[in-house]
């Protein structure tokens, strides 16, 4: 075959990545369908001001061909993100079964960021009930959002107040049944996502604070966290009139 005709083909062929921009958020505060996102049984739940805002990425499919000329186009375009598939997609499989594992990994963890946010507040996970609604949003890094809305709706700041502070705060990162918060990939476009939709805040895992970094939007601060516990005392701080950690 001819120079010319292997650079065409090889222009052409599919190449191992995926193109991802700015997904959807989503107020754990609020209502999806009509249904409160976070519904307590066996406690009083509070009325709440201000958001919490989880938010995700938006990316081409698994099994979406993406070719040199495409990857061109989207990789000087601060919008876009081109990322290797297995970086989106770890689990592999088919779309089917990617989408059905996205789907288990967010009920693990809601179970898991009820966990954090009662064992946090000293409540028995027996007499108090959590219900999460927003099943049809895959992954696991609304962990974190999920807590501090169950903490908020319990408890506030702890002083009567709201822990948003009126504010809204965005953030992401994967929670664990002891409160610790994991990194999730993506935050630069979740941070875009977040800006659009109002937060002034953003809460990241204390790892991914450069990735944050890298294209932070004008009016978003950046907010590193480790644990719930970190994320509750930085709201609390900063509705006293205090700065909080930054990256």
């Amino acid at each position: 075959m001819p120079v010319l005709g292997l650079f065409a083909v090889a222009a052409f062929a599919p190449l191992p990545f995926v193109i991802a921009r700015p997904g959807l958020t989503a107020d754990v505060l609020g209502e999806r369908d009509g249904k409160a996102v976070i519904a307590v049984t066996g406690a009083p739940a509070r009325q709440t001001t201000g958001q919490l805002r989880m938010t995700t990425i938006q990316a081409t499919g698994p099994s979406t061909t993406v070719n040199l000329p495409e990857l061109v186009d989207n990789w000087f375009d601060t919008a876009r993100a081109v990322l290797p598939r297995e970086a989106v997609y770890s689990s592999g499989g088919t779309d089917k079964e990617i989408e059905a594992h996205n789907l288990e990994e967010m009920t693990r963890s809601q179970s898991a960021a009820a966990q954090a946010a009662l064992g946090y507040l000293h409540k028995d996970p027996k007499a108090v009930q959590v219900e999460l609604n927003l099943a049809d949003v895959g992954g696991p890094s609304a962990g974190l959002l999920f807590s501090l809305g169950i903490v908020d709706k319990l408890d506030g700041d702890g002083s009567g107040g709201d822990l948003t502070g009126g504010r809204t705060v965005a953030g992401t990162g994967t929670i664990g049944p002891d409160g610790s918060v994991g990194a999730v990939g993506g935050v630069a476009l979740k941070t875009q996502a977040a800006r659009r939709d109002g937060a002034s805040v953003f809460l990241v895992p204390k790892a991914e604070c450069a990735d944050a970094q890298s294209e932070l939007p004008e009016g978003l601060r950046l907010v590193p966290v480790t644990s719930l516990t970190d994320a509750v005392d930085a709201l609390r701080a900063m509705n006293r009139g205090q700065a909080p950690p930054s990256c």
